[in-house]
């Protein structure tokens, strides 16, 4: 069985990157390619890109994502309906229940509208990388396009599913657990066994 490594990469407007990769097969999955890129690019030496993917497309989140492609290659990929939102281009375009692929691992993708219309979570293993959709104690700051109802369907009929040992990698600020975020954080106010 092959080990999934995870590295944290602080960007630009403090909006986390995450690095995935496989070590036995070297292959890697970059997850919200903001800027700068180089910054990401240090991290994959030595591994093969196969996707860059973004939780959604706010400049922080994605505005790497082109200068990444060209520096380590791989394909890119967005929820389509973010795409739209925000006019931007990728190799693929991702729905609800899509998996990708690198090495032995598969990413399954959940779509989490509501931040904004394609918002993602990726979930590998017990890992979701959950991007604004929730965050240590809160979630991630309302815009324009954000449907705070939606959102929080999205984590009541999404996230909630999942085991709650789950750890949680979000766009901004600590890792956590989906166990210490039904426990702490305030918008569940105590919800957290009704919702199960």
């Amino acid at each position: 069985m092959s080990k999934l490594g995870i590295v944290k990469v602080k960007l630009e407007r403090e909006v986390n990157a995450y690095v995935m990769s496989d070590a036995t097969s070297k292959e890697a999955a970059v997850i919200d390619p903001g800027l700068p890129a180089e910054k990401i690019a240090e991290q994959l030496k030595g591994l093969t890109v196969r996707w860059i993917v973004a939780t959604h497309c706010h400049p922080g989140h994605v505005a790497g994502k082109d200068d990444l492609k060209d520096l380590v290659g791989g394909q890119t990929a967005l929820h389509a309906a973010d795409a739209k939102q925000f006019l931007r281009s990728a190799d693929r375009y991702l729905i609800d229940g899509d998996e990708l692929e690198f090495g032995e691992f598969k990413v399954l993708v959940m779509h989490t509208p509501g931040h904004t219309p394609g918002s993602v979570c990726y979930v590998v293993a017990n890992h979701a990388f959950v991007g604004d959709t929730i965050l240590a104690g809160g979630i991630g700051k309302q815009t324009p396009e954000t449907d705070l109802r939606r959102q929080m369907m999205s984590i009541g009929t999404k996230l909630l599913k999942l085991p709650l040992t789950t750890a949680l990698y979000p766009g901004h600020g600590p890792a956590t657990s989906l166990e210490r975020e039904l426990a702490q954080n305030p918008i569940f106010r105590g919800a957290g066994a009704a919702a199960r």
